[in-house]
């Protein structure tokens, strides 16, 4: 998809991000009279989304701002342009110091805009949905902390799969495939897909395979626990439920997608991960 040019700029910043309040000022001031510029931290706009009312949202953070920038803007459908100032940003486009001139660029309509697919997240008690939730990465039904391994009954399309006996069942879209499941051992799915990846996490004499599932399957997640043990559902890694014995979690493909405004070339992704593996920055820095 095209990108059109923006008459309206959000600017999102992690306000922990180093520098990313002086490069949001920078901004605003380069492009004050150009365009419509507004500021606002990344956690602010997550407490009243505005970001419907504008052209472009600008993120200044890491890869966890751009997934709180990827689920707050897919209902509205605007684009997602990401200036990294975390470790690996995988999902970022622009260096800091690329700013001004991808700015430029992205103002005269160059550029496309990437589609990912999201899930959706469904938390069920009885026949009562306690809460839904958006994601970029992946949902995890896991054992909570100091638990044993947690036995996680599972369904593909109303099909009894197995019953995993693991820390966790992660349910990953293919953005999702190079964060947590990829650690976990899963495989890496190109961002264009639009299935859903199985991966369990430390299995104990269980299914330990990943598995790619069709476009368009449900995957339901029943997990057996007991009064002192209660599963936990992370979505994303920043949103967290208690799960009770007998709750279960839906996932499907949402109907909404994130939008990235990417400035490379369509097989941007192969060269970002190659430049990435072997090689987490985060490993060299110890905080």
């Amino acid at each position: 998809m095209s990108l059109l040019p923006p008459k309206s700029l959000l600017i999102l910043y992690h306000p922990k991000a180093e520098g990313a309040l002086s490069v949001a000022n920078e901004i605003v001031g380069y492009y004050a009279g150009r365009v419509s510029v507004a500021r606002l931290a990344i956690d602010e706009a997550l407490s009243h989304d505005v970001t419907g009312q504008h052209d472009l949202v600008l993120v200044l953070g890491g890869d966890g701002s751009m997934l709180r920038a990827g689920r707050l803007t897919a209902a509205s459908g605007v684009p997602v342009l990401g200036v990294n100032l975390g470790r690996l940003g995988f999902l970022a486009e622009v260096q800091p110091s690329e700013w001004r001139e991808v700015l430029e660029r992205v103002l005269n309509g160059e550029g496309w805009v990437e589609e990912r697919m999201m899930l959706r997240v469904e938390h069920w008690r009885g026949g009562d949905l306690l809460c839904a939730h958006e994601a970029l990465n992946e949902a995890v039904v896991g054992r909570g902390a100091l638990a044993p391994p947690a036995r996680l009954r599972t369904m593909i399309d109303d099909y009894e799969l197995t019953t995993y006996v693991a820390d966790g069942l992660i349910i990953a879209t293919p953005t999702g495939s190079t964060a947590y499941a990829l650690a976990a051992g899963g495989p890496i799915l190109p961002p264009e897909l639009k299935n859903i990846l199985l991966v369990a996490i430390a299995p104990h004499l269980s299914m330990d395979r990943a598995i790619v599932l069709s476009q368009g399957a449900t995957v339901e997640v029943q997990p057996y626990t007991d009064a002192e043990h209660a599963a936990i559902l992370s979505v994303d890694g920043q949103v967290n439920e208690r799960l009770l014995d007998g709750d279960r979690v839906r996932v499907t493909m949402s109907q909404n997608v994130a939008r990235f405004v990417r400035m490379r070339a369509t097989s941007y992704f192969y060269a970002s991960l190659m430049a990435r593996m072997n090689n987490n920055p985060s490993a060299g820095k110890i905080t």
